[in-house]
C-alpha cells in the first residue's frame, strides 16, 4: 500500500486545521466534494493512501470561503 508523502500529510493536516477552525465536519467536506464521509475519514487517517487532489483543494477553498493557499502548509 503506497504511503502518503510528508507533503500530502502536511496538506491533509492543514485542511483539517482549517476545517475545524471554521466549524466544518468531515460530513461537510464530503458534501462539498461529492464524496462519502468514510472517504474523508480515510484521507485524514494515516492508515489509508487516500488523499486530496488539486481539484479538491480548489473546491474546499471555495466552499470554506478561504484561499487555496490557506489549505497548504507553510512548511513541510
Amino acid at each position: 500500500m503506497p504511503e502518503k508523502t510528508d507533503f500530502e500529510i502536511a496538506v491533509i493536516n492543514q485542511v483539517r486545521k482549517v476545517r475545524k477552525a471554521k466549524g466544518y465536519t468531515q460530513d461537510d467536506l464530503a458534501m462539498f466534494l461529492n464524496l462519502t464521509r468514510g472517504f474523508i475519514g480515510q484521507i485524514e487517517s494515516p492508515k489509508f493512501p487516500s488523499k486530496y487532489n488539486i481539484e479538491h483543494i480548489g473546491i474546499l477553498a471555495r466552499e470554506m470561503n478561504c484561499s487555496p493557499r490557506d489549505l497548504m502548509p507553510e512548511q513541510v
